[in-house]
């Protein structure tokens, strides 16, 4: 017996929420209300579209991709005049010295993100949620080769912009 269409949209939230809020998080430089909204404006998307899901790829990419769409839309329409928010930092007092410090570097690493352009910060963001190569090329449309030297020269700006060279 096949899922209804709401007993799979449930499932697919369930299994997939954390991974768009990750993935949104870096687009917006760790604002977390604007993450999650983006993550429901994501599932409203996925909603709306799996009558029409074609199962060429695996629901993950279908749903990375209407990620991406998503938030790069975001993007756009704040580079239009709208602004993206500062994220104030939540009340440090009340957790511990190591949750502290991994809050900072996150804080720096989302930061330096935030200064990389759109496709960059998107390939970084893959890359934290430890995606394979071949699935972000298949997201990015783009050669797992053409994927590596993007890669590289990612990685060697975030270096430069966390070392403040």
């Amino acid at each position: 017996m096949r899922e209804s269409k709401k007993e799979l949209f449930s499932r697919l939230y369930g299994q997939y929420y954390a991974m768009v809020f990750q993935l949104a998080l870096g687009f917006v430089k760790g604002d977390r209300d604007q993450a999650d909204d983006l993550s429901q404006e994501v599932f409203i998307q996925v909603w709306n579209h799996l009558d029409g899901f074609r199962y060429q790829s695996s629901h993950k990419t279908w749903i990375y991709r209407i990620t991406v769409n998503c938030c790069l839309g975001f993007l756009k329409k704040s580079k239009r005049g709208a602004f993206l928010r500062d994220p104030s930092p939540g009340p440090l007092d009340q957790i511990g010295e190591e949750q502290e410090n991994s809050h900072r570097i996150l804080d720096e690493l989302y930061r330096a993100m935030g200064q990389l352009d759109d496709l960059d910060r998107l390939i970084v963001t893959m890359m934290l949620e430890e995606l394979p190569y071949e699935e972000i090329s298949e997201v990015l449309g783009v050669s797992p080769s053409n994927l590596r030297v993007k890669i590289h020269r990612v990685k060697k700006k975030l270096k430069k912009l966390m070392n403040h060279e």
